[in-house]
């Protein structure tokens, strides 16, 4: 996706360091296998109805040291750097306040975010990890009360009405199951909304005015890392580890360090040589943000069964990660149904009969990687 960081360090010209970070201590054990068995053993206390997280937070355009333009004029003598490692994120706030991430864009935020580059997991967006966590948590608020009733909720535009109308259906019995179907509804929603997001970018989608984020639409690390997200906040939920925000909040500052542990994850320098090694075949460290084809590499498979988008040359086996379809015997799908209503502003967004839903999403895709193929300039290395 798209930075707003590119967006308002362009507007604030700022450059601020010596920031804050907070050490962790100990970590919380991420449950990665490929497919998760993951139950609570108990319902455990659970959060107040959350107010939806505000936007998404400020992210980096795939690659390091970017060169940034603003109204088409190159900014001088200013770069985007990227690149952060695992010992170094800070803390981890939900993010429901807009100054949290105007906090984060100007640099003087305790939580880092940036992409760190794995062996198992290739290059992975923090920030990415911490939305789609963050909406996990924020609906599973708000189903867990309401399982098994019909209601709809509405959330806010993005090109088209995003819209969650959930059905009716008899929960199962257990309290249990009650509690672990919720989070897993929760989990399996929120990777729909990344998926989306990947989608209106590539349409015409700007969080800010005039800044297009087509550059970062179907980005090779996005969806791999929204996924990543999903299951770490399902993780903290089952197990006791989000009982409330604050307890949420310390959880995840935790368990992100575990799994990129599990992943590989390698220190800056590492992360700058992956950069190096495919600039020209994935970006082109000539361009600047926010041109669309400063990245050439994308990927356009949006299932939630998926293995992360390694580089050429990377021998270290790639590390599948799934979601569940299937819970108690329920299948998550028939439970509820994301939808995206037509709006007076949808942008290169198609008008839908009625409106788009899960199933139009991958030929929404395919659109946008044909159209990509034909007009991604030619590079100088294979890709």
């Amino acid at each position: 996706m798209l930075t707003r960081l590119a967006i308002f360090n362009i507007i604030f010209i700022l450059v601020i360091s010596g920031c804050t970070t907070s050490s962790v201590s100990e970590t919380i054990a991420a449950h990665l296998e490929s497919e998760t068995q993951e139950e609570a053993s108990q319902v455990w206390q659970t959060p107040p109805v959350l107010d939806a997280p505000n936007g998404l937070r400020p992210c980096c355009a795939f690659g390091y040291n970017l060169k940034v333009k603003a109204w088409g004029i190159p900014i001088p003598f200013y770069r985007i750097d990227n690149i952060v490692e695992a010992s170094t994120l800070g803390d981890h706030r939900y993010n429901d306040n807009f100054w949290l991430g105007t906090a984060a864009v100007l640099g003087i935020g305790s939580e880092k975010s940036g992409i760190v580059y794995s062996h198992k997991g290739g290059f992975l967006d923090i920030a990415h990890i911490r939305d789609t966590a963050d909406y996990t948590y924020y609906l599973f608020s708000h189903i867990y009360p309401k399982l098994g009733q019909e209601w709809t909720l509405t959330l806010s535009e993005e090109l088209a009405q995003r819209k969650i109308h959930f059905n009716r259906f008899t929960p199962p019995s257990s309290d249990r199951q009650r509690y672990t179907l919720s989070a897993y509804l929760a989990a399996r929603l929120a990777y729909r909304l990344a998926v989306w997001h990947e989608i209106a970018q590539w349409y015409g989608y700007r969080s800010v005015a005039g800044f297009s984020e087509g550059i970062s639409a179907f980005s090779p690390e996005d969806l791999y890392s929204n996924l990543m997200g999903a299951r770490l906040s399902l993780t903290l939920i089952l197990n006791g580890d989000a009982t409330n925000l604050e307890h949420y909040n310390q959880s995840m500052q935790r368990i992100i360090p575990s799994a990129l542990a599990q992943l590989e994850a390698q220190p800056r320098q590492v992360t700058q040589q992956w950069f190096d090694l495919i600039d020209g075949q994935w970006w082109n460290s000539q361009e600047r943000v926010p041109d669309k084809f400063l990245v050439l590499k994308r990927d356009y498979h949006l299932a939630d069964k998926r293995y992360p988008v390694l580089p050429f040359g990377e021998t270290t086996p790639p590390h599948y990660l799934t979601l569940p379809d299937v819970y108690a015997g329920y299948s998550l799908k028939q439970l509820a149904e994301f939808q995206l209503w037509p709006t007076k502003q949808m942008a290169n967004l198609p008008v839908p009969k009625t409106y788009w839903k899960e199933a139009d999403f991958a030929d929404l895709a395919e659109k946008a990687r044909q159209i990509d193929q034909k007009t991604r300039p030619k590079t100088t290395k294979n890709d």
